[in-house]
Formats: structure tokens, C-alpha cells, sequence
């Protein structure tokens, strides 16, 4: 029996005992979301990183210092956007004395999509920009890739509007300098685009 949340902070309690995957039994913590309770926009990123995992909260690491960054270059306030997840658990392989970030499976996707959904049944966002493929699986519930979908608007399940673009992480990956700042600028552009389809539901 799961149970009925209403708010964000039950949502959190309720998340802290979550064992419907097995990723709860390695990983520190839960990372619930984090944002105004009535965020117009929800950034949904694949999983939390180690600095996450050991904080508690999402994106408050490498990856999320570049978001931050974008975010402010997109012309959007951060203090107005809900961040959070498709899994809520760090997913890892140890490697020494570190952990290797390691993709969710499928499965471990759709099982926690139950806690997404009632981040958007709570905070009710009328954008999300789902934040590579995993987060779009989270967001849309199917398989779609980057390439096929970046730049469409896409209607979710709550009829809020989704757009697909890369992971901050991705952005971190790349070696080469003018490689890196093209795929910024575009993932900047995505970011305005969502600003954009707030302004015009507005």
C-alpha cells in the first residue's frame, strides 16, 4: 500500500523508506526534489551524483554548478525552479575509495517513477525539461532518444508541456574546447526555450 501524499514534506518522509528497487541499500540516502512548492518549471535530471548522494539534496554537484550556470545564461531565476530526479537513489560502482556513477536500468526508472509523479501532482509545473534519455523515460514513461525529440514540445501525462535536452554531466565529458562550448550554447537555447513556453502560457 503506498502511501497518500499530499505535500511536499510527506513526500520527503515517504521517499526516505522507499524500498521499491534495490538501489536503497547502497546509496546514503533519498534525494527528494527541491524547489517552490508551485514551481512553473521542473528540471528532472537522471539520478544524484556522490555530492548529492552524501548532501541529500539534487544538483549540488559538478553537474549541478554547470546547470546553475545555464540557468542563469537562459535568463531563468533558479529560486523558481523545482529540481529533482528520475531516480532518487545514487546508483554506483566502487571503485577504490570512489564511486562510479552507474546508468539506472529500465526498470529502476519506471519503479520510481511512482515519487515523480507526485512531485508533479504536487508542485504541478507547467513546463518540465527532462534533462537527457533517462530523465525523458522518467518524464514520458517510454524510451526516446535526445536526437529524435530535442527541440519538439512534448505533452506529458499532466498535459504540462516537456522538452528533451542533454545532461549537464554530458557537458562535463567533453574534451574538446569548442565542442563543449557549442553543445552549451544549444543546451542553453533549450533551456530558453522552456522559459519561452512559460511566458506564453502564462
Amino acid at each position: 500500500m503506498m502511501p497518500d501524499v499530499r505535500s511536499l514534506a510527506a513526500l520527503r518522509d515517504a521517499e526516505a523508506g522507499c524500498t521499491r528497487c534495490p538501489l536503497y541499500r547502497d546509496a546514503t540516502q533519498v534525494v527528494p526534489g527541491e524547489g517552490p512548492t508551485h514551481a512553473r518549471i521542473m528540471l528532472v535530471g537522471e539520478q544524484p551524483g556522490d555530492q548529492e548522494d552524501r548532501q541529500g539534496r539534487p544538483f549540488v554537484g559538478p553537474a549541478g554548478r554547470m546547470l546553475d550556470r545555464a540557468i542563469a545564461d537562459a535568463g531563468i531565476d533558479r529560486k523558481e525552479v523545482f529540481v529533482t530526479n528520475a531516480v532518487k537513489h545514487f546508483k554506483f560502482e566502487p571503485r577504490g575509495k570512489r564511486r562510479l556513477h552507474k546508468r539506472p536500468s529500465a526498470g529502476e526508472v519506471d519503479a520510481c517513477r511512482w515519487w515523480l509523479d507526485r512531485e508533479r501532482a504536487i508542485v504541478k509545473p507547467r513546463v518540465i525539461v527532462a534533462l537527457g534519455a533517462t530523465a525523458a523515460r522518467g518524464v514520458l514513461g517510454r524510451t526516446v532518444t535526445i536526437a529524435s525529440v530535442r527541440g519538439e514540445v512534448l505533452t506529458g501525462a499532466d498535459d504540462s508541456r516537456v522538452i528533451v535536452t542533454i545532461h549537464p554531466s554530458y557537458l562535463l565529458r567533453l574534451q574538446d574546447d569548442a565542442a563543449k562550448e557549442r553543445e552549451y550554447k544549444g543546451f542553453v537555447a533549450d533551456l530558453r526555450g522552456g522559459a519561452k513556453l512559460l511566458r506564453e502560457a502564462s
